[in-house]
Parts: C-alpha cells; structure tokens; sequence
C-alpha cells in the first residue's frame, strides 16, 4: 500500500517535469510554435500585410500584370535559350515593370517530366536565371527580381510524362514590394496609382478640335 502511494504522489512530478520541458524550450520559438509548428510567424506577417492594405495592392498588381503582358515564356527541350518569341515577351515585360520601381517580382522555372526530379529543378532555375538576366539587360535593377525557386516538373500545366513545350516555361509573378522603398516607407501607394492613370491617358495628338459657333470642343 505504500508504494502504491508513493507512486502516485511521483507521477504528478514527472507530469510536471515533462510540461516544464515543453514550456522552457518554446522561449526560443513563437508564442504559439508548439501548436502550429513554427509557422505562426508567417501567419502573423500575412494578417499584418492584409491590415496594411500591402496585400491586397500586391494581389491588385498581380492580376494587372497578368492581364496587361504576358507573364509566361517557353523553351526549347533540355535548353535555357531564350528565343525571338520569349525575347520580345520579356521586352514587353520589362517595359510594365519598369513603371512600377516599387514592386519586387519573382521568376519560377518549369520543365516538362523527362528526366530526374533533380535534374529538372536544375533545368528549372537555369530557365529562371536566364529570364532574370534578360530583364536586368532591359535595365531593371536585380534588387527587384528573384529566380531561386524552381517547381521542376512538379506543377505541369499539361499533365503528361513526355515531351511538352507548355509545361517547359518561366512565369513572372509580383510577389511584393522593395521594403526601402521611401514611397513605400510612407504609405504613398497612391503615386503608383496615379501613374497608372497617367499612363493609360490619351496623348493630345489623339484629340481634334473641332469649332462650333465660335466655340472649340474636343472630339476624338
């Protein structure tokens, strides 16, 4: 009977020294790590883009970039090349980034499936680099431009295991803006809206006076 007693007066004990373990080691993580896994931090970064409006003006420019030029250039099997076609795509590209000196942009590369997992994610960011050296000759400045993410063949738009000239591609995204940035800094995202307005406005040689009664108008 009594070492049945003193038995369950020592589980409490070691109950404790286990939870004590848990609690000193999350001092080196997030509050709230042992839950998540670690990934509280990004969670917490994400809803603070959201409340600043970050996010959604990099989803807006997504989604223009997208619409406006096209963000996907293709490659010849087992190449890196860069041809006429993909040249003039990433000229187009570099035109609409370079009005927009705030935004940073990310260049994923893509093979088809023939050939190893590894090879291919190589092949991947070789295509990256070469899109990201391109663009850098057109005179943007590679503070903005990113190629170190390679899918591989991992995400295929065609999905098949032999050649494809679709799934072997580079795609440009916005993926956020170059936090140095004094426009930035100081919340004036409105001047790259305006911009944009300026932009897309008709030059006045697209305009023709017209005179009536003594009176000009304007008339396209």
């Amino acid at each position: 009977m009594k070492k049945i007693i003193i038995f369950l007066m020592l589980m409490p004990l070691a109950a404790c020294s286990k939870n004590t373990g848990q609690v000193f080691n999350s001092y080196f993580d997030e509050a709230g790590s042992l839950v998540d896994n670690g990934s509280f931090g990004n969670a917490n970064m994400n809803n603070m883009q959201i409340m600043t409006g970050e996010k959604r003006y990099v989803h807006d420019l997504s989604n223009r970039f997208a619409n406006e030029v096209q963000s996907t250039v293709n490659f010849a099997f087992n190449s890196a090349r860069l041809d006429g076609a993909a040249q003039a795509t990433l000229s187009e590209q570099a035109h609409w980034i370079r009005q927009f000196p705030e935004v940073h942009f990310k260049v994923f590369g893509h093979t088809d499936a023939v050939g190893s997992d590894g090879y291919n994610k190589r092949l991947g960011l070789r295509r990256a680099n070469a899109v990201v050296n391109y663009l850098a000759l057109q005179g943007i400045s590679r503070d903005r431009l990113e190629a170190v993410v390679s899918f591989g063949e991992t995400q295929p738009l065609i999905v098949t295991q032999g050649r494809e000239r679709q799934n072997r591609r580079t795609v440009t995204e916005v993926s956020g803006f170059v936090g140095s940035h004094p426009i930035i800094m100081d919340g004036r995202y409105a001047a790259v809206v305006d911009r944009g307005y300026v932009s897309s406005a008709k030059a006045a040689s697209d305009l023709t006076l017209v005179k009536s009664g003594g009176s000009s108008t304007a008339a396209e």
